[in-house]
Order: C-alpha cells, then structure tokens, then sequence
C-alpha cells in the first residue's frame, strides 16, 4: 500500500499514521494527533526536505513538490 498524500510505501503496521494500519497515510504525512496533514502542510514540509535533504533551491523543489502531489489522490484537483 502506498501512502495518498506522499506515495511512500507502507510495508509495515508501523508505516501508517500512529501504527494503524486502517490509515491510508503515512506517518511523514500524520500531525501529533494522527490526522492527516492539509494540503498547505504537505506541500511546505515536502518543498522543506527537498530543499534540505536533496540539495534542490527553492523554485526547483517547488515544481518538483507540485508535480509529485498533482499524481497522489489525496491531493486530486488541489493546485498551489
């Protein structure tokens, strides 16, 4: 199963927010609570690790992050 809001694979119970496996979202993409991030969250933290992790500047990881959410079906329709 992948995660509708990142795409990562989710092998294990541990994968999913708070370690349910009923979620459908990962736990890069859960809030302390568990619920699921917004759009705006997502999109901020994932340009963040493109930026600090891969190297990319801003505008780069910016339409990198915005293809990538366009093809995930949490974010189906939602445009920055």
């Amino acid at each position: 199963m992948k995660c509708i809001a990142c795409g990562m694979d989710m092998l294990r119970e541990e994968d999913h927010a708070g370690g349910d496996a009923s979620k459908d979202y990962c736990l890069h993409c859960c809030r302390p609570d568990g619920s699921m991030q917004s759009f705006e969250e997502k999109r901020a933290g994932m340009i963040e690790f493109m930026m600090g992790k891969q190297g990319f500047d801003r505008g780069a990881a910016e339409a990198l992050t915005d293809s990538a959410m366009r093809g995930l079906p949490a974010w189906s329709g939602r445009r920055p």
